[in-house]
């Protein structure tokens, strides 16, 4: 790849990670019972808010390695172990965010109030999330395979030579 690609595409990973850390500091004072509240009491006293917080920690890291996979690239080192482990760090924060989604939404339905509380759309938004952290971690699992056994032939190859 051109360096010029590989710098752009590294722009556009810290531009997403600055964008989604915008959302995530500036959404929660958006939300109708929040509208009068302190500070401390939107950021310290939500649970829910802290298991987003704490579910958006894999997110980045994975932007991390993101950023260091496209690094090795740049420079002709893609078929190397510390690839393969990027992928596999990547791999598991999806998973890892897969589980943070799904205790936030049974956190969600337990907290509904019945009838008065239609939890359709937070449980739609939930799968929004969970749909492209799978397809992520199927991805980075399955080229983590391919560059497994890129890598595994390579050194059979440096071991007979």
């Amino acid at each position: 790849m051109k360096r010029s690609s590989i710098v752009f595409l590294q722009a556009v990973i810290v531009a997403l990670g600055i964008g989604v850390l915008a959302l995530l500091l500036w959404e929660p004072h958006l939300e109708g019972r929040n509208k009068d509240a302190t500070l401390f009491e939107i950021y310290f006293q939500d649970p829910f808010l802290a298991l987003v917080y704490a579910g958006s920690i894999p997110f980045f890291i994975a932007l991390y390695q993101a950023i260091n996979v496209l690094g090795y690239v740049g420079r002709n080192k893609a078929f190397s172990p510390e690839v393969v482990q990027s992928l596999r760090t990547i791999k598991y924060c999806a998973l890892a965010i897969v589980g943070f989604v799904v205790v936030e939404e049974i956190f969600i339905l337990l907290m509904s109030n019945g009838d008065n509380d239609n939890p359709g759309a937070p449980i739609f938004m939930g799968l929004l999330i969970i749909l492209p952290s799978v397809v992520v971690a199927t991805a980075a699992a399955m080229f983590e395979r391919i560059l497994q056994n890129a890598v595994d032939l390579k050194s059979e190859n440096d071991l007979t030579v």
